[in-house]
């Protein structure tokens, strides 16, 4: 959009070959808060082999985030390179200047879905030879109610990473096509990619009675969760009036809600409009929310308008928590099917009731043991979601030095698809 193609001329990687060397990556990541991409990457960054891959972390704010000093702990960088906006040139000489620094890196991993197109071909005019951008939403709403303006910004950007992207990764089918195109299956570069957990924190022993009273929630109530940032993708208006119409029928109701954003104020007027003030439990952003899902819930509600693959959604079901999600978010995630349940978003607040209240008075739960099992078999696993990026990883690199460098000496990986 501010640049001709003919401007975007890669450099010569400055290091040949691999060796015994770690591979050296950079994720490009808005700020490492408290949110599903980062808490993803946090687990990464913790059960990674870090002799062999060193990851550093660019964000595109001054803020601090919440996962910085753990970062900084663990041996990786937080980098500063603020998007200002309307100035892209601005953040193109800085960004150039921190893979220089800061580099060489063999891979850039960047994850915030369209501006990865900019980004991605900033790091191949620096000659960064693996460049990978993630999709981790189904953004094609945003997409069909983009108005001019934003809907060349979507054209550009996705013409950018279909030409300087070498890998393509999604966390779902729609968080795939929405990226990469419908027809994205043509292209072996794209492909999916599922999320991992950590499950560590759901084998710590709880105390429900000491976790409720804590937040102030009587040990007999019924309680429906959200875990999510106060955005307009997460629909909290409409779960609140959800919650509004069950406890009209379950005086017993609460809602315990974690997370925070922009929108909380919004939120907070509606629920003192609403008359729910001594009902509604805003937590903010919590560090314990396996804690919290194990030791205060009962449900778990998620009604948003779109969704890529929501990690919360793993992390309730390992909790064992009975979901009740709207249908626009994939099934790929039902890792355990009997605690998944769907409604459309255009049916009224009180079939939604009906649905909380069938789920909250089913007996037949799974028990949060069983759960847990099922999630260490599923593909959602941290260890088998690390090992594959492991091998994505050494793959790429090692592949794109042959191509560059045939006759160079490589310590070659095992074999993955692409």
């Amino acid at each position: 959009m501010y640049f001709t193609d003919s401007t975007a001329r890669s450099t010569p990687h400055p290091q040949n070959t691999l060796g015994d060397r770690p591979i050296r990556i950079l994720h490009v990541v808005g700020a490492m808060v408290r949110g599903g991409i980062e808490t993803w990457l946090m687990h990464v960054l913790r059960h990674i082999d870090r002799d062999r891959f060193l990851m550093d972390f660019l964000v595109l704010t001054t803020k601090p985030g919440d996962y910085d000093e753990e970062i900084r702990a663990l041996g990786s960088q937080i980098i500063l390179c603020p998007l200002h906006r309307g100035n892209p040139w601005s953040y193109a000489v800085n960004f150039k200047r921190i893979l220089r620094e800061y580099g060489p890196y063999d891979i850039v991993h960047s994850h915030p879905h369209h501006f990865s197109g900019y980004v991605l071909r900033l790091a191949k005019q620096a000659g960064v030879p693996v460049r990978i951008a993630h999709s981790h939403n189904d953004s094609s709403l945003l997409q069909a109610k983009a108005g001019f303006y934003r809907h060349l910004y979507f054209t550009v950007t996705k013409h950018w990473i279909d030409r300087y992207a070498t890998l393509g990764l999604g966390c779902s089918h729609p968080a795939v096509a929405a990226l990469f195109g419908a027809n994205w299956e043509r292209d072996r570069r794209w492909q999916v990619f599922y999320y991992g957990i950590d499950l560590t924190a759901f084998r710590d022993a709880i105390d429900p009675v000491a976790v409720r009273a804590e937040l102030g929630i009587p040990a007999d109530a019924f309680v429906i969760g959200h875990v999510g940032r106060f955005a307009q993708q997460k629909n909290h208006l409409f779960l609140l009036k959800i919650v509004a119409e069950v406890a009209k029928r379950e005086p017993k109701t609460y809602l315990l809600l974690i997370g925070d954003g922009v929108l909380r104020p919004q939120i907070e007027q509606e629920v003192a409009q609403l008359g729910l003030a001594d009902r509604v439990i805003f937590t903010g952003v919590r560090p314990d929310v396996s804690r919290l899902m194990r030791g205060a819930m009962d449900l778990f509600l998620f009604p948003s308008l779109y969704e890529g693959l929501p990690l919360v959604s793993l992390e309730a079901q390992a909790a064992g928590l009975p979901c009740l999600f709207s249908d626009v978010i994939t099934e790929e995630v039902d890792a355990i099917k009997p605690l998944m349940q769907r409604l459309s978003l255009s049916q009224p607040t009180s079939v939604w009731a009906d649905a909380v209240l069938a789920r909250f008075r089913d007996a037949s739960v799974i028990k949060q043991s069983e759960a847990m099992s099922v999630i260490e078999q599923s593909p959602f696993n941290i260890e088998k979601g690390i090992e594959t990026l492991a091998k994505l990883y050494s793959f790429n690199v090692s592949k794109s030095y042959q191509v560059c460098y045939p006759n160079s000496q490589i310590n070659r990986p095992g074999e993955v698809n692409e």
